[in-house]
């Protein structure tokens, strides 16, 4: 494993227990970290990426503790955060060839070449002349992830890094997450849109109220979830009632009425045929029935 979590904690000085007793071990490739917003996800990419202490607790990456070897851990390590910012004075080109400096890459050959060689790889080396304040919103997250890579690091944190793309860019990203992390290094991609864990991850761990409430493989937790999805076709004035009895996961128009997709142990009332699960579904079957929680991303 490429990183071993034990006994993590997280107390806030005003109370908050961002972090419960974390205990996970995540290996190399992607792995997806799950969860809706204020589930502890963020606090602990903060500790990972050694930008905060915890309370209490040991971390290994690599083989270095990551308590004691911060600056090691650094070295190896490539971050994209949620609110990536960059100097609007500099071109594309510009930051990234500043962000190759800061990491150490100090030979100016090897540096313009590495800058060059990343602009193709996320697809940016057309506009490396455009000042990185003007790209659009898919352009600046592949810059961001470029400034993560430009060292070559072992271990890549991205924090909600879709968030705000359109579909052909959010697929574009998680694409290129899929390719790099074929190269023998670990990627935790923090998130809570399902959709980028399903397709890109074979391990992950879904967190809830600073918890890890699921750990292992996405079909693992959609196994939990077989016979459990329903599709049922209801009137306008059924609606609220199904709406209120059941976590309702879509709807749609059908006729005079509506067609509801469902999950639940069992239906009483309604005509309802089962429906092949996917991920979404495993989530919110697992968020509402294992820890007694609706959850509306």
């Amino acid at each position: 494993m490429s990183i071993s979590i034990r006994s993590l904690n997280m107390r806030y000085p005003n109370g908050n227990h961002a972090l419960k007793n974390i205990n996970m071990e995540i290996p190399t490739g992607m792995f997806g970290l799950l969860g809706p917003n204020g589930a502890g996800k963020s606090t602990l990419m903060r500790i990972l990426v050694a930008l905060m202490e915890p309370t209490s607790g040991e971390v290994d990456v690599f083989g270095y503790n990551l308590l004691k070897q911060r600056k090691e851990v650094r070295k190896i390590l490539g971050y994209l955060p949620q609110d990536f910012r960059f100097f609007a004075k500099y071109k594309t080109y510009e930051f990234l060839d500043y962000a190759a400096r800061l990491s150490g890459m100090n030979n100016s050959k090897q540096r313009r070449q590495a800058v060059d060689t990343m602009l193709e790889s996320v697809g940016l080396f057309d506009v490396r002349e455009r000042y990185a304040n003007k790209l659009s919103g898919g352009m600046k997250r592949r810059l961001g992830i470029a400034q993560a890579l430009i060292h070559n690091p072992k271990l890549i944190i991205v924090d909600e890094p879709t968030t705000g793309l359109d579909p052909e860019e959010r697929i574009r990203f998680r694409n290129l997450l899929a390719e790099i992390s074929e190269k023998d290094v670990t990627i935790i991609l923090s998130t809570h849109i399902v959709g980028d864990i399903s397709s890109t991850c074979n391990c992950m761990a879904l967190m809830n109220k600073g918890e890890v409430a699921f750990y292992g493989a996405p079909q693992s937790m959609l196994g939990e979830t077989e016979g459990k999805v329903w599709r049922m076709k209801v009137s306008g004035d059924d609606l609220p009632l199904v709406d209120k009895k059941y976590p309702v996961i879509s709807t749609i128009p059908s006729g005079t009425g509506w067609e509801v997709q469902v999950v639940a142990d069992e239906i009483e009332g309604y005509d309802a045929e089962p429906y092949p699960p996917n991920l979404e579904h495993a989530y919110v079957y697992y968020m509402e029935k294992k820890l007694n929680r609706w959850v509306n991303d």
